[in-house]
């Protein structure tokens, strides 16, 4: 069963997807969709390219939509020669009150480490931001049998030093990397054994009343279809959701199954 003293999230991943106006557009029509089926009792968090948050953040601004703002990824300095990088700050102005950093493409694409990671997490909770911060393992690993362990020490190692007031401040999303945009997806229990890890890790780091506080989702080929299983485990308290979040009848969708 669900833990009641964690909100529900679903956060939608929109990759390098939606120019300025498609995501403008996509913003609206999900407003539309939420505000005509309105739901209780969770959070729900856009991450747009960079490119598309101004647009974005005026959606929520002037249509007051029922959704918070996140980015894809920041850097962990404030200002300076980093071409091509944003600095947290930057990111508040913009309206961004969450951000995911760590996702298994910025490492493997981009070779991003859990140094990185971490640099990451205490920039943005220095500015508070929330961080949603990506962990998961490779078809390899997985099939080695040794993905819980593989999980557990990349959770401590970008959490190291990463200091939180409360768990309110913190976002673990557990992806496992062979089911990101192939069509296969864990089953309900392999999220459970990996998110309830990973839950145990938080303990270790953090004690378990913050850790109790942090939540935990669910990301990987995650659909209207799907979602209610993850759901109803234990430790998982929501989804990261890619494809889908493009769509908005389907993310809203996600969104209404959360909020049963």
């Amino acid at each position: 069963m669900p833990n009641n003293n964690r909100t529900r999230m679903i956060a939608g991943n929109w990759k390098m997807n939606e120019t300025y106006s498609e995501g403008v557009k996509l913003a609206q029509d999900l407003s539309n969709e939420l505000k005509a089926n309105p739901v209780d009792g969770v959070d729900v968090v856009v991450c747009p390219p960079a490119i598309d948050i101004k647009g974005v953040s005026g959606v929520i601004e002037f249509d007051h939509a029922p959704f918070a703002l996140g980015a894809q990824n920041c850097y962990w300095e404030e200002s300076g020669a980093y071409t091509g990088e944003t600095a947290p700050n930057m990111l508040v102005d913009a309206g961004c009150t969450y951000c995911i950093i760590g996702h298994s493409e910025r490492r493997g694409y981009f070779g991003e480490t859990d140094e990185d990671v971490s640099k990451k997490a205490k920039a943005l909770i220095a500015h508070d931001i929330v961080p949603i911060l990506c962990c998961g393992e490779s078809l390899e690993v997985r099939e080695a049998g040794t993905h819980v362990s593989f999980v557990v020490a990349q959770i401590k190692a970008a959490l190291s030093g990463v200091e939180i007031a409360d768990g309110s401040k913190l976002v673990i999303a557990y992806e496992p990397i062979w089911a990101i945009g192939t069509g296969k997806t864990a089953t309900a229990d392999d999220a459970q054994e990996v998110c309830g890890a990973i839950r145990g890790a938080l303990n270790d780091i953090y004690g378990a009343d913050k850790a109790d506080a942090i939540r935990v989702l669910y990301g990987g080929s995650a659909k209207p279809g799907n979602v209610a299983g993850f759901l109803s485990q234990p430790d998982v308290d929501g989804a990261l959701v890619g494809g889908a979040s493009l769509k908005a009848p389907d993310f809203a969708a996600m969104v209404e199954k959360a909020g049963e």
